[in-house]
């Protein structure tokens, strides 16, 4: 039996998915290139373990703050230009943060003049490339119907895991070179990526079109599913990016390495770390989502990844710490897409480029919180704190939604 062939919508839709995967998976390659790289540079710069969880902060502080108005500016402008924008503000925001780093390597700047400078570079970077990630989920959500609204979702939560799996490996390897080289290369796909996505990428919401509904943002926090999966979601990024911070100075502690060293071994664990997490939303996300609603899959994530993080603290090997990593990645894989699916579903499609600003904004507030709890913990507490308190915040998450969670059908649009 030949199989029919596809309607000249679907393949152009279909087509319009993998260039936006193509997209972030390659903005993403370039952000997860740093994290090998950051514990042992911070080191060289003779920064703290808490001002180095600064950078995290205020790169998120300005996400938080600007990521609700860039899903909002979407809706009007259009998701393209907007895309663009954020992709180029990372490009430039990365190059000036790796030139400072390495005029501090250099001794042209010292103490807290360089801290400032770096602060500085951080929150352009959060400030333009918080356009990113909202319009990508908003554009997603224009090329899906609410059947395949999870799959699609799980695209980029693939990209973001197949960019994980590559870039601590490709930043280990270019931190041979020198500890700045991989955020050069940060930058440099960043640029490539926003010629990409120009040249390729075709726009899904008309400029200028009006919303059927204009709703604010604090309209759409009224409705409770809509609050509780916020809430989760900017948890479960505060434990994941906590984690994601102290892991390098973890790993580099507990099994006595030298900070080149220690940019290699924690390159290869969050490799395996990614292509779990890149495996669970390319592939287990979708058959699962298609007989499951978020209620399950969202319990079954906190489950796993809450257990993960309770035994990183247990672990004093390169392979148990790699295990326990490996739980944490599953778990968040299947929370990612299924969150943001949840709250997609739970709008109106006029509303989606504002549902998908203030799911990352509740993300970034996760990432403010984040490094500034686990490195003080870290530093101040011990090295087992970080991931301690996250696995209790997760499984008090789990017990939270299991009580609380009830979906309802978003307004209808009129």
């Amino acid at each position: 039996m030949t199989r029919p062939t596809p309607s000249p919508r679907a393949a152009n839709t279909r087509r319009a998915q993998l260039t936006l995967f193509l997209t972030i998976f390659v903005a993403m390659l370039g952000l997860s290139i740093l994290f090998p790289i950051i514990a042992p540079l911070s080191r060289e710069l003779g920064l703290t373990e808490t001002q180095t969880g600064l950078f995290s902060v205020a790169y998120s502080l300005m996400q938080f703050l600007c990521s609700p108005l860039w899903g909002a500016r979407s809706e009007r402008a259009g998701r393209k230009p907007v895309l663009l924008t954020g992709l180029l503000g990372f490009t430039a925001s990365f190059a000036l943060f790796a030139f400072i780093a390495d005029l501090g390597l250099r001794g042209a700047l010292r103490g807290t003049g360089l801290f400032a400078l770096l602060i500085g570079a951080r929150l352009l970077g959060g400030g333009l490339s918080s356009a990113t990630l909202p319009t990508a989920q908003a554009m997603m959500a224009d090329l899906s119907d609410k059947q395949h609204r999870a799959a699609a979702m799980g695209l980029i939560g693939a990209a973001f895991g197949l960019g994980v799996v590559f870039g601590p490996g490709l930043g280990a390897l270019l931190s041979r070179y020198g500890l700045t080289v991989p955020v050069y290369a940060s930058a440099a796909l960043g640029l490539l990526t926003a010629l990409f996505a120009a040249t390729t990428l075709r726009e899904t919401r008309t400029p200028g079109q009006p919303d059927a509904r204009p709703t604010r943002g604090l309209e759409l926090l009224r409705r409770g599913p809509v609050r509780l999966a916020l809430a989760i979601s900017a948890l479960y990024t505060l434990a994941s990016v906590g984690m994601e911070q102290t892991i390098g100075f973890y790993v580099q502690d507990t099994l006595n390495l030298t900070p080149a060293r220690t940019a290699v071994t924690v390159g290869g664990m969050l490799a395996i770390f990614g292509f779990l997490a890149a495996f669970v939303q390319g592939g287990a996300i979708r058959p699962l989502s298609k007989r499951l609603p978020p209620r399950p899959l969202i319990l079954t994530g906190l489950l796993i990844m809450g257990a993960g993080m309770l035994l990183i603290p247990a672990a004093h090997t390169y392979w148990t710490i790699t295990g326990a990593l490996a739980l944490v990645g599953v778990g968040s894989a299947i929370l990612g897409p299924t969150l943001s699916a949840a709250l997609s579903l739970n709008v109106t499609e006029d509303e989606q480029g504002r549902i998908a600003g203030l799911n990352s904004s509740a993300l970034a507030l996760g990432r403010l919180g984040g490094p500034l709890v686990a490195t003080s913990l870290y530093q101040y507490v011990s090295s087992s704190g970080p991931y301690l308190l996250s696995g209790a915040v997760l499984l008090l998450l789990l017990l939270v939604a299991a009580a609380l969670w009830r979906p309802t059908p978003p307004p209808a649009t009129t």
